[in-house]
């Protein structure tokens, strides 16, 4: 399921299959394991994988694709400077982990300098700087635009002050924040790893995620581990809505870690660069013996991802309906054309024969609901801060890009009354999104597809 991981998880099991027999290890081992074959009833839903696989290939992947590739969704607005990082007295991997233009955002005051520089000349500090520096040069955002598109992306930002979108995000609007060509930068392997990858993903499961502190997550680094016997106990016995948190990040991490094995830097040299599947990383992450079990769990929780999404696109039909609503770009024809196009998606994701009932959710007892949405709200809009504190700009870039699709999402599945009484001409008061939640929303949706 990434405007391909469906098939970057085929591409990676069809690499493993290739892989030549390996004398080492008993009968079974990863290296001969087809471990990608994940099938059967996702927990919470009506839905199988296959249905959603025989959909998604067939109808929804080449159009979407073809979307994502046109003017309106390939720029996307983002901050690269660490200033809006409030969780961490130091930011993980500080700039280190990657470069933007080839230049170093520093907090003000400045942070302390890289950890990638030592004065020490041991062998473990030489590999350090040569890590450090791979992550520094593949984490780089190429933030080059034509001067075509600069002119363009200004138009846009004017046409859109003068529609009827009130609620843009602030730090749209600052100096800081700068668009990004999105085809210029894909979601690939970068370097970033190690402790500083760890901390920003601790600090989303351990604070975020409604676990109590003495449950311990399956293979939590230095942790004493159970199987996952009490942190599945655990989550088998909490509300729906807490259940399904959960499983959206751990779809969302897993669509991150897909993207990073199927897009490895297997060979870099001064003449080339090869990206592709790499088999073992993928294992690392997912394979069911490896795992112990955590793989096709991990595997199922994306496809949950994709049905939150999907039942999203679902909804907001009426409001990409209307006939004053434009996917502006100032090519008139393009436009109307990638209108028609993307109502053909939102018509084809509505047809989707078993959709999530996401009216189990806040149900029940409206005080305790509503105080409950909120609590839902406020530790997604954490998760989406933590996001700011990323030390690789690329990784931060396509990090904060999925959580605000998945937040837009969330905002639209939970805004269904507003969406219902759209008028059919005239402004949306009710309900609103502007240009950036409508390119993160697809885009986020494009890694699932």
């Amino acid at each position: 399921m990434a405007a391909d991981s469906g098939l970057l998880l085929r591409a990676l099991g069809l690499a493993v299959l290739l892989l030549p027999v390996v004398p080492r290890g008993p009968p079974g081992a990863a290296e001969r394991r087809c471990f990608c074959q994940v099938t059967g009833h996702l927990d919470d839903c009506t839905c199988d994988v296959e249905t959603i696989d025989a959909f998604n290939n067939y109808k929804l992947f080449p159009r979407l694709n073809e979307l994502l590739e046109s003017d309106y969704f390939r720029y996307y607005k983002v901050i690269f400077s660490y200033k809006n990082c409030i969780y961490f007295d130091e930011v993980p991997g500080g700039i280190r982990s990657g470069s933007y233009k080839q230049k170093n955002h520093f907090l003000n005051p400045p942070v302390s300098p890289p950890l990638c520089f030592s004065t020490q000349y041991s062998e473990e500090a030489n590999n350090l700087a040569e890590e450090c520096e791979e992550a520094k040069r593949l984490g780089a955002v190429d933030g080059s635009l034509s001067k075509e598109a600069q002119q363009a992306v200004l138009q846009w930002t004017q046409h859109d002050d003068s529609s009827d979108s009130f609620c843009e995000a602030d730090d749209i609007y600052s100096p800081d924040a700068e668009y990004v060509d999105l085809l210029l930068n894909p979601e690939r392997y970068t370097g970033y790893k190690g402790p500083d990858a760890w901390k920003i993903w601790n600090s989303i499961y351990e604070e975020n995620c409604f676990k109590p502190q003495n449950v311990k997550r399956p293979l939590a680094s230095g942790r004493g581990d159970d199987g996952g016997h009490t942190f599945y106990k655990w989550l088998k016995g909490v509300c729906v809505e807490k259940r399904a948190f959960y499983r959206l990040i751990s779809g969302l991490h897993a669509s991150i870690n897909i993207h990073l094995s199927a897009r490895y830097l297997l060979q870099d040299t001064w003449s080339e660069k090869k990206w592709g599947p790499n088999v073992t990383e993928f294992q690392q992450r997912f394979d069911e013996v490896i795992t112990r079990g955590e793989g096709p769990r991990r595997l199922k929780n994306l496809y949950f991802l994709y049905l939150i999404e999907l039942r999203a696109l679902s909804k907001v039909l009426p409001f990409f309906e209307r006939p004053g609503f434009q996917l502006y770009t100032g090519n008139k024809s393009h436009d109307v054309e990638m209108k028609n196009l993307l109502l053909e998606i939102l018509h084809l994701a509505k047809s989707f024969p078993l959709h999530f009932d996401e009216n189990s959710f806040f149900a029940g007892n409206k005080k305790e609901a509503a105080k409950l949405k909120e609590e839902f709200r406020l530790h997604f809009k954490n998760i989406s801060k933590i996001m700011d504190c990323v030390g690789c700009f690329k990784c931060r870039l396509w990090g904060k890009l999925q959580t605000q699709g998945l937040g837009t999402a969330l905002k639209i599945l939970f805004s269904e009354n507003l969406i219902e009484e759209i008028p059919e001409s005239g402004p949306s008061y009710g309900f609103q999104l502007t240009r950036q939640e409508i390119v993160a929303l697809f885009n986020a949706f494009g890694r699932l597809v």
